[in-house]
């Protein structure tokens, strides 16, 4: 992956787990996962381009996380535009989307079924778990799932 998409998708993931409150914090964070030579002002034109606010969470802390209006789908929205990541351990594939779009998603990664790796899914709102075909490699799996989801089916 290419190290600046590698950090974009760190900074959303940090950024949904909502608990960073400042951007020196997030500078910090994004330093102990390896990019040493992050600054406040590139942090600062991050959240600008994510759109990201600063909002209370579920501990009713100040917090920067995504807007929740970051992406309803519509008909028209490519499917590109509404996955956040694709992340994978030893067993499984997660993909996670804009509010609303996962079940769409996960039908579409059904209908390409076994021969594409993909014995099933499961969608909640906006995560996805992508269950394997027994002995499937989950590097190979995910992969098909990102060449998937980064075509323009519109």
């Amino acid at each position: 992956m290419h190290p600046t998409q590698e950090l974009e998708n760190i900074f959303k993931t940090m950024l949904r787990e909502e608990n960073i409150s400042s951007q020196n914090e997030i500078v910090e964070y994004l330093k102990e996962k390896g990019f040493l030579h992050i600054n406040q002002s590139r942090v600062s034109r991050m959240l600008a381009s994510l759109g990201a606010v600063r909002a209370r969470n579920a501990k009713m802390e100040m917090v920067y996380c995504l807007p929740s209006e970051m992406g309803i789908p519509t008909t028209n929205t490519p499917l590109c535009k509404s996955v956040i990541d694709i992340i994978s351990n030893e067993t499984m594939v997660v993909t996670h989307t804009v509010p609303g779009a996962a079940p769409l998603i996960a039908r579409l990664l059904d209908s390409c079924g076994k021969p594409e790796g993909i014995l099933g899914t499961i969608a909640g709102d906006d995560t996805i778990f992508i269950v394997p075909v027994s002995g499937f490699d989950i590097s190979e799996l995910k992969a098909k799932v990102t060449n998937i989801l980064q075509a323009d089916h519109t």
